[in-house]
């Protein structure tokens, strides 16, 4: 067989913020739906909610830190376990949606770029390596390996660092039960180009985004709160609409990559899958293996197959998924490893509309 070019995980690094925000903390809240009424918040609102999304606690940011700062933190970590020169780096992508939104002041900064402030506290000197930022929802970071790979699979580039981070709890309602969803964190992954007889790394990536009839599924808008005057804008989803979505998309899209990888389904270990609500996540994964003729999946099964973090570190966004990598290699998962030559799924679905996927072998 002839040496081809493939994008493999050269290191990995996460930023977990040290603030525990635990469910019952929401229970000073005053929540209020979408017309403005006053919606009840007890116990046992609170426990209906553990039980659809899995979530008992989230980590919040400190309030001195931005989105650039938890960023450079996991990417620091990423090239200590590396071991790298930081130089060599040809391409480092953000993704984020939200940029560096401080405590104090709501407004989002967008410039100069978050990569840009990430590369210039690195103290990356070469001109060459270029600093980008890629809002993309939930799926950002997988869609940045994506370029990455497609960059690295061209000869374009042969190193890149791939960030995702996001301060979630800065635009999330505090008078909108959702913001119980999300969370705040940093993970980033080096990959790197490797000449190999055999397929190793990324063997199959696929990515779709269906705009004109779900492009409209998160929005920002006002507070809830109809006595709350301030201008600030949050954060706000049809999170039914974005439930039905994920399980009539990802399934389809996901068994598209796994197909064209060349692999079966029974070669696949692991699904990475980005933390948004642990029932959809699990009735994904028996959609995708039910597609494959397999059906009334295990629970063990289930939670041997994907590795989940959302009850501990709720939705962080696009760094749910370079995080969860980053606890699983270095064996911080409890009873959960990934060995050489094994295959993994990765995959994320956000924004309304976006849907991604990458079929990877270590």
């Amino acid at each position: 067989m002839n040496s081809k070019i493939w994008t493999i995980i050269a290191g990995t690094g996460s930023y977990i913020p040290p603030r525990i925000v635990k469910n019952e903390d929401f229970l000073k809240n005053e929540f209020y739906d979408s017309s403005g009424k006053k919606i009840s918040n007890n116990h046992d609102t609170i426990k209906k909610f553990e039980e659809i999304t899995g979530i008992k606690e989230r980590r919040w940011a400190e309030d001195n830190v931005v989105t650039s700062d938890i960023a450079f933190s996991a990417a620091q970590k990423a090239l200590e376990s590396s071991n790298i020169d930081k130089e060599t780096i040809d391409y480092l992508i953000v993704a984020h949606n939200f940029g560096d939104v401080r405590k104090d002041n709501p407004r989002s900064e967008m410039v100069p770029s978050i990569a840009a402030r990430v590369k210039a506290s690195l103290k990356i000197e070469n001109p060459y390596t270029v600093a980008c930022d890629l809002p993309f929802g939930c799926p950002g970071w997988l869609q940045g390996v994506i370029q990455a790979n497609s960059y690295i699979k061209s000869g374009f580039c042969k190193r890149a660092l791939i960030i995702g981070a996001e301060i979630l709890s800065r635009v999330s309602d505090p008078h909108d039960r959702d913001s119980m969803i999300y969370s705040d964190g940093a993970g980033a992954v080096i990959f790197d180009a490797v000449q190999s007889d055999t397929p190793i790394g990324v063997l199959s990536q696929k990515s779709r985004s269906d705009t004109i009839t779900h492009s409209h599924m998160l929005w920002m808008d006002k507070s809830y709160n109809p006595d709350y005057h301030d201008n600030q804008l949050f954060l706000k989803m049809h999170g039914h609409s974005l439930y039905k979505y994920a399980l009539q998309v990802v399934p389809g899209l996901v068994k598209e990559t796994i197909d064209k990888s060349g692999v079966s389904l029974s070669d696949i270990k692991k699904v990475f899958i980005h933390q948004a609500n642990n029932k959809m996540d699990e009735e994904i994964l028996k959609r995708l293996f039910d597609l494959f003729g397999i059906s009334n999946m295990e629970q063990m099964l289930i939670e041997n197959v994907m590795p989940m973090t959302i009850s501990w570190l709720g939705n962080s966004s696009v760094a749910t998924l370079p995080t969860l990598l980053d606890l699983m290699l270095k064996g911080k998962l409890d009873c959960q490893n990934i060995n050489k030559d094994d295959i993994a799924v990765l995959t994320s679905v956000g924004a309304g509309m976006n849907v991604n996927a990458i079929v990877y072998k270590f």
